[in-house]
């Protein structure tokens, strides 16, 4: 063949290539975002719970059944998800500060998909708006899109931890946004040149625990099991635990102390309605992707922002480095790509997710200089015996009596959990540790790191590879030339 020719047939390639990407080859994207979601769900083996369109989707992609969340809080997890960076490299532990004060030219995973040509869409709660937080205007084509709707359907019972009202499912914010999650695909159809980032973010089960009667129904209060143990891991610092401060605000709660088996039930009744009424709206939003045709050239990723505590150790909430508040529920679907009805137990953090995304729509894994803290997974989403990573990493501040605001690093292997207590850059002689089995101990009811001490030292050489953890930083502190300074926070919940 003659090299001009060949040229030619080159060039002609090239061009089919690029038609093939403007005809709409390149797969969307529908990233659903769900608020307080432990994988308490049908297909993380829960017998109790309701909820068929979550079971539904683990049927057609990858349960990924050891994912795990970088801070078991709204903000800085949701941070880690689309910034693809740690709290511990951002510095950003709270609820207040933006990930731009830390980070002012980080491009965020729908960012980067935005500037290479896909439709970036965010509806009800992606990033933590509120506390003085704010929406990423940079990230999405169109403004971000937020309900109308109030906590409770019925006036009276206004800050009350529950609610169970006969009211149809748009009452409440999550109807609202599948309501709008089903116009922007029909839109979507309508585009079909134009590839699209849909971020969908449901509120539910988030306290407080209100949900249609309907969802109420589907269970029996007696039947909920009370968790078997009500005490902190024995031996575990004092302020390791949470005094699940979010909780005691509700009326009828109390202000200290534990909560009577009525109320724990209560509880426990809400979060289930509010899980089936949140899996409801989901079912709505992926059964319109199905109708439309839209599913063939859709990666789904469905991803809980952190766990919950339902009475474990008597606690309530997140805000711990415990199993119940670390561990999220994450299931993928990608076309092509993965086996539908398969499961890893191969180890992930949110912050792989980036990457993973990037890489499934055949983008860099990054835009520029922006270094990652996470590892692409597509090889596990291909074959779920592909190991991913030795271990993954979360963090949670707290304040330690006679020395400050202190930062629990934690590492976790397929069988321990190693957490370094100590202040930012403190010496390793001032760290307090916890270390838990989670094989003979699953249950962490007891602090082995004083009777372990190779285990210790093994986890804790895991640990000392990452970067050490950087104090918070606030946008009141912080150096217009660009360099982060720390500025005292107020104790953690």
């Amino acid at each position: 063949m003659r090299p001009n020719r060949l040229l030619i047939l080159v060039a002609f390639a090239f061009i089919a290539a690029l038609a093939t990407a403007a005809d709409g080859k390149r797969p969307n994207v529908l990233l659903i975002c769900v608020d307080d979601l432990k994988p308490l769900l049908g297909c993380y083996g829960n017998q109790l719970i309701k909820s068929p369109a979550i079971d539904r989707l683990a049927a057609r992609g990858l349960v990924l059944e050891r994912a795990y969340c970088n801070q078991a809080v709204c903000s800085p997890s949701r941070n880690a998800l689309m910034v693809g960076l740690r709290s511990t490299t951002l510095g950003i532990y709270d609820l207040p500060t933006n990930f731009r004060v830390a980070a002012p030219n980080a491009v965020t995973v729908a960012q980067h998909f935005r500037a290479h040509g896909w439709r970036t869409e965010a509806l009800g709660k992606i990033f933590h708006p509120g506390h003085g937080n704010h929406e990423d205007a940079a990230s999405w084509t169109v403004p971000h899109w937020r309900p109308k709707a109030s906590n409770y359907a019925v006036a009276a019972n206004n800050n009350a931890p529950t609610e169970s009202a006969d009211v149809p499912d748009s009452t409440y914010a999550d109807g609202q946004i599948a309501d709008e999650a089903v116009r922007r695909l029909q839109q979507a159809k309508a585009k079909p040149d134009e590839p699209f980032f849909l971020a969908v973010g449901f509120l539910k089960p988030h306290l407080p625990f209100c949900a249609p009667k309907k969802y109420w129904d589907l269970y029996r209060r007696d039947a909920f099991p009370l968790e078997p143990i009500t005490t902190p891991p024995e031996g575990a610092p004092a302020y390791a635990p949470t005094t699940w401060g979010e909780l005691r605000k509700y009326s009828d709660m109390p202000q200290i102390g534990p909560l009577n088996a009525a109320q724990q039930r209560q509880l426990i009744h809400g979060y289930h309605a509010a899980v089936s009424y949140m899996d409801a709206q989901l079912g709505r939003v992926t059964a319109e992707l199905d109708r439309l045709g839209l599913a063939g050239n859709t990666i789904i990723v469905l991803w809980g922002d952190h766990g919950w505590h339902l009475g474990d150790h008597g606690q309530w909430c997140k805000h711990t480095n415990y199993e119940q508040a670390a561990h999220i529920p994450l299931i993928v679907a990608a076309p092509g790509v993965t086996t539908p009805g398969t499961r890893t137990t191969a180890l992930v953090e949110s912050v792989d997710l980036y990457p993973t995304l990037a890489e499934l729509a055949g983008l860099p894994a990054s835009t520029g200089a922006q270094r990652l803290d996470g590892r692409s997974f597509v090889s596990t989403l291909r074959d779920p015996r592909a190991p991913t990573k030795e271990a993954v990493f979360h963090s949670y501040p707290r304040h330690r009596p006679g020395a400050g605001e202190v930062i629990g690093r934690a590492v976790r292997t397929a069988q321990h959990r190693l957490v370094e207590w100590k202040a930012p850059g403190a010496p390793a002689a001032t760290a307090e540790y916890e270390l838990y089995d989670y094989v003979v101990d699953p249950l962490e009811t007891r602090n082995l790191a004083a009777s372990q001490p190779a285990v210790v030292a093994s986890l804790r050489r895991i640990l000392d590879a990452q970067p050490e953890a950087k104090p918070q930083v606030t946008a009141a502190s912080h150096d217009p030339a660009g360099s982060p300074t720390t500025k005292k926070k107020k104790k953690k919940a």
